[in-house]
């Protein structure tokens, strides 16, 4: 019922720069939560930040390790949220995944979650 489409990743080298994408579409009336996640090989997958629409505007939440070089934003207009990764280094590799909180109707009382394909992000030393 939604798709989410993610782009940006690849290889930079350390103290390089990318910006993520994810783009939804399908059946959406309304996302409240955004949140872009990462998972390296032998390790869980980590919340890297998240953007949620609350009464009085939005709030942002990110993981110590990336605070203040990452920077997370969304375009409700285009559901789509974007990861600004700045000052990266060679352990934020990982494939990143974006997860959306989606209502499909403007009566539904339930959210349901759906996530993105992945992007590969690779930092090099």
């Amino acid at each position: 019922q939604v798709q989410l489409v993610e782009s940006g990743g690849g290889l930079v080298q350390a103290g390089g720069s990318l910006r993520l994408s994810c783009a939804a579409s399908g059946s959406i009336f309304s996302i409240n939560f955004m949140g872009w996640f990462r998972q390296a090989p032998g390790k869980q997958r980590e919340l890297v930040a998240s953007i949620t629409s609350i009464t009085s505007g939005i709030s942002t939440a990110y993981a110590d390790s990336v605070k203040g070089r990452f920077t997370v934003s969304r375009d409700n207009a285009k559901n789509t949220v974007y990861l600004q990764m700045n000052v990266l280094k060679p352990e934020d590799t990982a494939v990143y995944y974006c997860n959306y909180h989606v209502k499909h109707h403007i009566a539904a009382t339930t959210e349901f979650s759906y996530w993105g394909q992945g992007t590969q992000v690779t930092v090099s030393s």
